[in-house]
């Protein structure tokens, strides 16, 4: 899960501040879902103060094969 969110901060674009129209600074990113993974970011606009929150939604549904197989016991 933290390697889907790190992907998700790295595609980030910094939104512009609908108050003073400054460019926001990334604040944190948490986790809300995982199936479909949905990540909250809160961005931060040093001059006034605003925060702002925006919420990506990913479909990505691939899920890494298991390295190995089990079989039941008995």
């Amino acid at each position: 899960m933290v390697e889907k969110i790190r992907k998700s901060v790295e595609e980030l674009e910094a939104p512009v501040c609908p108050h003073c129209g400054k460019p926001m600074s990334w604040f944190a990113s948490q986790l809300i879902e995982s199936s479909p993974v949905v990540i909250e970011h809160t961005f931060y606009c040093t001059p006034c103060g605003t925060t702002q929150k925006r919420k990506d939604v990913s479909s990505d549904q691939s899920v890494d094969p298991p390295s190995k197989l089990s079989l039941p016991a008995g």
